[in-house]
């Protein structure tokens, strides 16, 4: 009976024989150890092609932040994008009505982006932008963002969200954050960080450390709290975290197996995978406020890697009581039985749901092969879109049109993403120790 990555790593741990004095801190000061790098590693054959022009600066109150240049890392790494070349850029205005189109339009930049960041009262800064069309001369929008100087780097993936959104009719995710596990060392004296971080890597913050294995982070719907596992004490347990402050607490500790913890879209539940005395894992549904615990799936199978569907109805979770792990949905009512989803294949596990509910993401076998597979919820069509040999842990951006997941390569790994078309690409690398399972945070406010 084969089992999900995931949860072998669960069971592994659980029956490990030493189990040494708990060190765990929440460190929100103290740097990651592993630092991302970005590698674009595919885009579509014809980008757009676009000028971000360096934005006027606001000296000291900026920190030397580059805000053009955030943006047009953000443009070219989603693979959607060609940025012209400081060297080739005609002038540098900072204002629409600075601008020559004709210029633009000659060193081959069909849109330009123009802004300027300034300091203003209550020890604020502002960045201002404006997009314009140069083939049609047409300026396209004029925004402001407005906040503290930490927050500038924001405000640039702010800036990026829009120009992608206005010229591509889809909303950005720049602006959004991701929350993943980084692995150093060698066992037994292994650190194990849960870190968040921009959704390119960058402005990274150590949510918590610990010598013993942090375990499928969760993000919840306003983007304010993570949920994890952590084998901190002689058993899995799951906490609840709040990213700001590092308040924590535990809400499941039960015997046996305590894993994969899931929000609801209300952000008031967690779909758990609980094992029991008995070692059999099944689907529950924990109301964190009563801590009431309704079981969803009562089956002598593996059930695990619970997901919400987007209206808060159903789950979709991994089962082998079909003889190999597959992925069904059940209803969370009382009473409700599983449908099978996956037929293709023998191996099909750790669901994921984009936000408008009309794709599947999957780990999939595909030539012998772990590999990122999308799944068409209306007709049932499959894309493989990865290419490794041990892709795991897929996660949606909050706008549904790219991935992240973690792939390995050998005793390394790094986090790739791949757009739901498989046409773009790009890939973190640590430059040290190992990165995984990642889960892509909401759009926030």
């Amino acid at each position: 009976m084969k089992v999900t990555s995931t949860l072998l790593r669960a069971l592994r741990f659980l029956t490990a024989t030493v189990i040494a004095t708990a060190a765990v801190m929440t460190a929100t000061v103290m740097p990651a150890r592993a630092q991302l790098k970005i590698e674009i590693t595919s885009g579509v054959t014809d980008p757009v092609p676009i000028a971000v022009v360096p934005f006027g600066r606001a000296v000291p109150a900026d920190g030397g932040l580059d805000v053009a240049q955030v943006v047009q890392h953000d443009l070219e790494g989603s693979g959607r994008f060609r940025a012209l070349t400081r060297q080739r850029m005609p002038a540098t205005p900072t204002r629409f009505d600075q601008v020559v189109p004709a210029d633009w339009k000659s060193a081959g930049a069909d849109y330009v982006v123009v802004g300027r960041v300034t300091s203003i009262e209550g020890g604020q800064i502002a960045v201002d932008f404006d997009l314009l069309n140069s083939l049609t001369n047409q300026k396209i929008v004029s925004q402001r963002f407005v906040g503290v100087p930490s927050a500038l780097r924001n405000a640039a993936h702010r800036v990026s969200d829009v120009v992608y959104e206005k010229i591509l009719g889809i909303r950005g995710a720049f602006a959004t954050r991701i929350a993943y596990v980084a692995v150093d060392g060698q066992p037994p004296a292994q650190t194990y960080q849960l870190i968040v971080a921009d959704a390119d890597g960058e402005n990274q913050r150590l949510i918590l450390q610990s010598r013993f294995p942090l375990m499928s982070p969760a993000w919840a719907p306003d983007g304010q709290w993570l949920a994890y596992v952590s084998f901190e004490t002689k058993r899995s347990a799951v906490y609840v975290q709040l990213v700001r402050s590092g308040e924590r607490r535990q809400v499941s500790a039960r015997a046996g197996i305590n894993g994969a913890p899931a929000w609801s879209p209300d952000g008031r539940k967690l779909a758990l995978t609980l094992g029991g005395s008995n070692g059999n894992p099944d689907i529950y549904v924990l109301d964190l406020a009563t801590q009431n615990l309704a079981r969803i799936t009562d089956d002598p199978a593996i059930d695990t890697e619970p997901t919400w569907a987007p209206d808060g109805h159903s789950l979709y979770f991994t089962s082998d009581r079909a003889g190999g792990p597959q992925i069904y949905r059940i209803g969370v009512q009382p009473g409700e039985r599983p449908k099978r989803i996956t037929f293709g294949g023998n191996y099909n596990a750790r669901p994921r749901v984009s936000a408008d509910g009309s794709l599947l993401a999957m780990v999939t076998l595909d030539n012998g092969s772990y590999r990122i597979a999308v799944q068409d919820l209306a007709n049932g069509s499959v894309r493989v879109l990865s290419h490794g040999r041990l892709d795991e842990s897929p996660s949606f951006a909050p706008n549904g049109v790219t991935l992240m997941y973690a792939e390995r390569e050998g005793s390394r790994g790094s986090l790739d993403t791949v757009s739901v078309d498989g046409l773009t690409g790009l890939r973190l690398r640590a430059d040290q120790g190992e990165v995984r399972e990642p889960a892509w945070g909401p759009f926030v406010q």
